[in-house]
């Protein structure tokens, strides 16, 4: 029996462990309080829980160092609210069905608030509630609230701006993915937290209101009670349901006006981090000139006739001397930092590690001091915004990614100025208008526009300079206008494009393997490093890169590769076969508007004077012709591509697989971004048109 007995008591006690049961059979216990009467000693004791845990509430507010530390302060607030609803339920249904038999009637705790508070007069309990219901619902609820709104609404404006200050971050490298998940979930908590204290500032005023309502109901229904019901005098009636109901009042109101306070604190405690003792000291006392001139006031006040000189005094010597301690503080600080200056000027310099000057920057972007608004944002869209559409578009488009672009000021170049440094090696530089935009004819003529004539740096087109108001007519007479940051975001693609292949380095070339899917990582495994290595599909990836040739569908290259090492180990033949594997992405990447392939195939009597031209077997197999012939073939690739300019097309070279390499590493001397196709490599249900012969 006595272990049946014991059976419940474990099983709740085994409940209270457990942190989501013991919340919710609180909450259930609150709403309880609404429904069911309670005794007076389990009144008292939830008294006492509801003041503990006000004062709790509190004391972890000024603890805590930033506000997001106490995210739960909402909930914690609904909490606090409910519960002191549930026990205002539970007294005032005590004190209007036993007030008739005396103060003690609603439990010690209310009996006690109410004379220690009222001092045996109720028209002081009265005046007592009412004044700290003003201040609490007038004074802390009201600010808090307003400031919870303000904050809510501040915030929210706020976060597209500060979302993309950081995509822009970790698209110029300053931070990495984990850091920028970390920086984005800390901005989305934020924003909850603030706009829910916005709603839970509602909870504090509703609470009291309704303490005010409760008292008012409870006087009035008491009186009337007590006189028509119990057979009291109008006198006993008013003095008794007056004192059990000022100090239920009381008891309630006390622990909402320190919930308040610790909702106000939270709130306007936005943008001070450190514990509320050492903001509040830390700034009040960290002005010794401050604490002086007060110090000098309360004594001069001490001074005046009928003002008591001994507090006004002993006040005014104490700010002196914190005055005197702070003043002495600061000198000491300042003293000690000129000889940690003078010591570390006069100490040798520290050598650096050496290996900070073998770190090279892959891409880098060198401003003058003029350009740095691009940056900020101040004249449009941001520079690093662009920079990072771009990384995703390589992405997209190439298959590559593009490392992290490393942008800083330079002050030996001119203001206006600009470099462009590919592994520290310059590679491209022009100079920007700030608060202007550039404008181009693309018919190759004159911008009749009033401006400053200059040379566009990317592709060296005339272009001119105009203000920002002249953009519509601009763009009215067909003129291509673009703000100074998509000039740089221009031409550093075009010199991405460039040098991809001396950008994709060992370490992206296995990135690239370990982030394919899982489906395949068996051809990862069966190619590498069984057929060839890492470093050797590297120079595939370059070859193809550098021809300007999408790397990213992998997979389809990886096979390709397979099947020629079977054959060749020679990375120029591999490319090759590879390069047949992608005949529907190149027929497909070099069609015009309409998916046609524009061609211009080589004569036979250059195919025959190419072929002819070889020497050599194998993997040592050149290309020996004769300068005077070179320089034939190289004028007829040039007047016949530059007579298809004019008519705006973009053909392709055609030749026989066996010549391509050769033939391309001579047009790209001249015509370097003039695709070369070998018949192989034409997709078969590719819509082909040949408009032209070399």
């Amino acid at each position: 029996m006595a272990n049946a007995a014991q059976a419940p008591a474990a099983a709740i006690l085994k409940a209270l462990k457990r942190g989501e049961l013991a919340l919710a059979l609180g909450i259930v216990g609150i709403l309880v309080m609404l429904i069911m009467p309670m005794p007076t000693w389990l009144l008292d004791l939830c008294l006492a829980i509801s003041i503990t845990f006000s004062v709790l509430v509190l004391m972890t507010v000024l603890f805590i160092e930033k506000p997001l530390d106490f995210s739960s302060f909402p909930t914690v607030l609904l909490i606090a609210t409910m519960l002191r609803l549930g026990l205002n339920m539970a007294s005032t249904r005590l004190i209007l069905s036993e007030g008739h038999e005396g103060p003690s009637a609603a439990g010690q705790v209310i009996e006690a608030f109410g004379k220690f508070v009222m001092g045996g007069n109720f028209v002081i309990g009265i005046i007592v509630f009412a004044i700290l219901v003003i201040v609490n619902f007038v004074v802390i609820t009201k600010g808090s609230g307003r400031i919870a709104e303000v904050g809510a609404r501040f915030n929210l404006d706020a976060m597209p701006g500060k979302q993309m200050a950081i995509d822009a971050d970790l698209s110029a490298g300053l931070i990495d993915e984990t850091q920028a998940r970390t920086r984005r979930k800390m901005l989305e908590d934020e924003s909850q937290f603030f706009g829910a204290m916005d709603g839970s500032a509602k909870f504090v005023r509703g609470d009291a209101i309704a303490g005010l309502l409760i008292t008012f109901i409870n006087v009035i229904g008491g009186i009337i009670i007590g006189t028509a019901q119990m057979g009291l005098s109008l006198g006993d009636a008013a003095s008794t349901y007056t004192v059990l109901t000022v100090g239920d009042g009381l008891v309630s109101q006390i622990p909402a006006l320190i919930v308040s306070t610790a909702a106000g604190l939270l709130v306007s405690k936005a943008g001070v981090v450190g514990t509320a003792d050492k903001a509040l000291f830390g700034q009040l006392g960290g002005y010794p000139t401050a604490l002086g001139v007060s110090a000098f006031l309360m004594g001069t006040m001490s001074l005046l006739p009928g003002i008591p000189m001994l507090p006004f005094l002993a006040i005014a010597g104490g700010a002196g001397w914190l005055a005197w301690q702070g003043a002495r503080n600061a000198a000491t600080v300042v003293t000690d930092a000129a000889d940690a200056a003078t010591a570390a000027a006069q100490a040798p310099a520290a050598d650096e590690p050496i290996a900070t000057a073998l770190q090279i920057d892959e891409v880098r972007l060198e401003l003058g001091y003029a350009l740095l608004t691009l940056v900020s944002g101040e004249n449009g869209t941001r520079l690093t915004d662009q920079i990072k559409g771009l990384r995703r578009q390589l992405a997209g488009e190439m298959g590559f990614v593009l490392p992290s672009v490393r942008i800083q000021d330079n002050m030996q170049l001119p203001p206006n100025g600009y470099v462009l440094r590919i592994k520290e090696i310059e590679s491209g530089k022009g100079e920007l208008r700030p608060g202007m935009l550039l404008a181009m004819d693309p018919s190759g003529g004159t911008v009749a526009l009033p401006g400053e004539d200059t040379t566009e740096p990317t592709f060296g087109l005339a272009a001119r300079w105009i203000r920002e108001s002249d953009r519509e007519e601009a763009q009215f007479r067909g003129y291509t206008v673009v703000d100074p940051a998509t000039v740089i975001t221009t031409h550093l693609t075009e010199l991405i494009r460039d040098n991809m292949a001396d950008l994709l380095s060992y370490a992206e070339t296995q990135k690239l393997l370990d982030e394919l899917p899982k489906e395949h990582q068996k051809l990862v495994g069966d190619v590498i490093p069984s057929q060839i290595s890492v470093g050797t599909l590297q120079r595939i990836l370059q070859n193809l890169l550098h021809e300007r040739v999408s790397v990213r569908d992998l997979p389809t290259i990886l096979e390709g590769v397979s099947e020629a090492c079977a054959f060749t180990r020679n990375v120029t033949m591999i490319t090759e076969h590879v390069r047949t594997r992608l005949a529907r992405q190149l027929s497909d990447a070099y069609g015009d508007h309409e998916g046609v392939l524009p061609l211009i195939p080589l004569t036979a009597a250059w195919e025959q004077a190419f072929a002819e031209a070889l020497i050599g077997e194998g993997e040592e197999k050149q290309l020996a012709m004769a300068p005077s012939k070179l320089q034939e073939f190289i004028r007829a690739v040039r007047e016949t591509f530059d007579r298809r300019a004019v008519l705006g097309e973009v053909p392709v070279l055609l030749t026989s697989p066996g010549i391509r390499p050769y033939v391309r590493s001579i047009v790209e001397r001249f015509r370097a971004n003039t695709p070369v196709l070998s018949q192989n490599e034409i997709h078969p249900r590719a819509r082909i048109k040949t408009v032209g012969h070399v």
